[in-house]
């Protein structure tokens, strides 16, 4: 009895635990919430309130109608969906390469490209302009997609994941007639939903985010990004604090949608850097 007791005792200060984790960490987006909702004169009250006294929908009427906040919701969407679809494509292809094909110095090759993970991404922004100016993709939503097209972190992730996947599978399809192009997408693919699913929510939360990549790459307004569109809203001498919350509410809502549609397979996808490869 007491034992069990004990153990009662632990789960509940377990669970009280996570509860404050789980407060603590939504605290502020609640609070970005309902500031967006806030009337001007109440979000600079001495008083904290957490719900607004009287709601108002002033602040996202003035994101879509006088900032244009629409066209700029549109293209960050383009441009994250381009770079989602682009990247697990290439990924699960060059993962698939290096984990079930036997090719020469694969190995080392493979090395070679863990190597660049330790250069700062800073370093490749000047070649990286110079190499879009020179193919005329400055200013356009296909200088932003290609260069996100190959990611090494998600290579790894996709490559571990594959280990896991038989040989025996493989090997049989092949006797039987099967191209790796056959294999890659009817066997290899279908296996692979719960790293895919993983990949797919990191690159788009990734690209959704994104900010000083398209600074440099975007020239035209029209054409920005939300993250880029947000930091218009930041005035120089003053900030519209409620129509900047708006525009967050705003910023997360995909990523929410997003995540709620592949959640089924993002905890099979979270274990598959355990695999021994």
């Amino acid at each position: 009895m007491t034992h069990l007791t004990l153990n009662i005792r632990k789960k509940s200060l377990l669970y009280l635990l996570l509860l404050f984790g789980l407060l603590l960490t939504l605290f502020p987006f609640l609070w970005m919430i309902s500031t967006s909702f806030k009337p001007e004169n109440e979000i600079f009250q001495k008083t904290i309130n957490l719900l607004p006294a009287s709601f108002t929908f002033e602040h996202y009427l003035k994101l879509f109608k006088e900032i244009n906040f629409g066209k700029h919701f549109i293209n960050s969407l383009i441009v994250s969906l381009g770079i989602t679809g682009f990247s697990v494509v290439i990924n699960s292809m060059a993962a698939y390469a290096f984990a079930k094909i036997d090719f020469p110095q694969r190995n080392r090759l493979f090395l070679l490209l863990l190597i660049t993970m330790m250069v700062p991404m800073q370093t490749t922004m000047i070649p990286s302009f110079y190499i879009l100016k020179k193919m005329g993709l400055l200013n356009t939503f296909s200088g932003l997609i290609i260069p996100a097209g190959a990611s090494v972190y998600g290579i790894f992730l996709i490559r571990q994941f594959m280990f896991s996947i038989p040989n025996s599978l493989i090997e049989a399809a092949r006797i039987d007639g099967c191209s790796e192009w056959y294999i890659f997408w009817k066997i290899i693919i279908p296996l692979s939903r719960p790293i895919l699913a993983t990949i797919t929510i990191f690159t788009f939360l990734s690209a959704w985010n994104e900010f000083l990549f398209p600074l440099i790459i975007l020239r035209e307004e029209a054409k920005y990004t939300l993250p880029l569109a947000l930091a218009t809203l930041n005035g120089q001498f003053n900030t519209d604090w409620g129509l900047l919350m708006a525009g967050s509410v705003v910023v997360i809502i995909p990523v929410i949608i997003v995540f709620l549609l592949v959640q089924k397979h993002y905890i099979k996808g979270l274990t598959a850097g355990s695999v021994k490869g």
